[in-house]
């Protein structure tokens, strides 16, 4: 099932997966972009029939009554689940934020605000499964950041409503509007507006290769977090690895996406094949089998000479999870630049980042941790430099920095800055 890569003596370097889309993908969000534009809601409605099955003569947004009524439709063990997860999420988001400063030199004043974006887009797929768990990962950074509209788009069943679960976790974290719209229409809605939907400042979270596409198109017009591919994960391992936990680990990441990425990285021939032999045992008794075989044909075992080589491999494949079953995960780490979030030792599983455990889960794929981080709060808010100059400050520096203007041919910077000189309080 271990697709293998020797890479021990060829030196081949791996590429990470890329953001492609497919021409006739690309065509058709194009279309249903532009008619978003022109006829707003009624399209929502025409499309959320079409793709999702659904009747939303009942209207596009989630009623104050849904709301009420979803925690009590759930489990109370998931409730309470639920804002457990929600808790340490505000936890580790309120760390990120950037603070404010001043300082002074020279008669200058000078520092950098914060100030929260006002209207936040945050989407949560619903196709393959029920994600309350996007739900928080994306609204609860747009809370701790102070964000004041916190709108929430994800696909509507066939009777036209949203998973109870969904909806408990949206009234729970905070956001402020929850629409029933998913696919391209809905990042289409939160980047231009329509009738129902306010237009928002930055989208952010997970959705399909339609969802993601559509976000390419509209970056520009509205911030975005990013461009995903399948979900991916890279395990680097050496001889004292459990291979049973190693191989649910890597059908854990197979259950996200059956074009899901999963890379065995080890210097040890035998702890391939243990893993192998494990893993065959393990997904008889997987669920989801049809996603989770077809991620499998995927996952390539990697040989490399020694760890600094797999640590080269890692930067390489830049991947979205990196799990570290070796000695010494911390010493690892050290040699390691490039991944969206960092799992160490064995009791560590991915998933836990997926549910919370400190980490968030909407992290960068298809090579992008390569320049980019998983969500965070200091994402949804905006640091703007400030700039005070008493008169002496301003007489001081305008020689050499109009010095430079005019090297530049740019004359009119020099003369506004040479005119500061010239006033008689200066």
């Amino acid at each position: 099932m271990l697709g293998l890569l020797d890479l021990r003596e060829r030196g081949e370097r791996l590429e990470p997966s890329r953001f492609e889309s497919d021409p006739s993908v690309i065509g058709t969000v194009r279309e249903i972009i532009e008619r978003v534009r022109t006829d707003g809601d009624d399209v929502l409605v025409e499309l959320a029939q079409r793709f999702d099955g659904a009747d939303l003569a009942g209207g596009l947004i989630v009623t104050a009554d849904e709301l009420d009524r979803a925690g009590s439709e759930i489990p109370g063990a998931l409730r309470d689940a639920l804002d457990s997860l929600i808790l340490r999420l505000h936890d580790l988001h309120r760390r990120q934020l950037p603070a404010e400063w001043w300082d002074e030199r020279d008669g200058v004043r000078f520092g950098e605000i914060v100030r929260p974006l006002v209207t936040v887009g945050c989407y949560v797929p619903g196709g393959r499964a029920v994600y309350p768990s996007s739900v928080c990962m994306t609204v609860v950074p747009a809370v701790v950041a102070g964000v004041e509209r916190i709108v929430l788009c994800t696909p509507p069943r066939s009777d036209g409503s949203i998973a109870p679960a969904v909806l408990y976790a949206a009234d729970r974290a905070g956001a402020t509007l929850v629409v029933k719209c998913g696919g391209a229409q809905a990042i289409a809605a939160m980047a231009f507006g329509t009738a129902s939907v306010p237009a928002v400042d930055r989208i952010v979270g997970p959705g399909n290769a339609f969802v993601t596409e559509a976000k390419r198109q509209v970056a520009g017009f509205v911030g975005i977090d990013g461009l995903a591919g399948p979900s991916e994960l890279a395990i680097v391992a050496d001889a004292g690895i459990d291979p049973a936990l190693a191989a649910l680990d890597l059908i854990a990441q197979a259950e996200h996406d059956p074009q899901a990425r999963t890379f065995l990285v080890t210097t040890e021939a035998g702890v391939i094949e243990k893993v192998a032999a494990a893993l065959d045992d393990a997904v008889l008794r997987a669920g989801r089998r049809e996603i989770v075989d077809e991620a499998l044909r995927h996952t390539r075992a990697v040989l490399v000479r020694d760890l600094a080589h797999a640590a080269e491999v890692i930067d390489d494949l830049a991947p979205e999870h990196l799990l570290l079953l070796v000695a010494d995960p911390d010493a690892f780490l050290a040699t390691v630049r490039n991944a969206g979030a960092v799992f160490l030792g064995p009791w560590s599983a991915v998933p836990f980042g997926d549910y919370g455990v400190a980490s968030n889960h909407v992290l960068p794929t298809a090579g992008n941790a390569r320049f980019g981080s998983g969500l965070r709060a200091a994402d949804l808010v905006t640091v703007r430099s400030v700039v005070e100059m008493t008169p002496a400050s301003a007489a001081r520096l305008a020689p050499e920095t109009s010095t430079i203007a005019r090297s530049e041919g740019l004359v009119g910077h020099a003369a506004a800055m040479d005119a500061r000189t010239t006033k008689d309080d200066a």
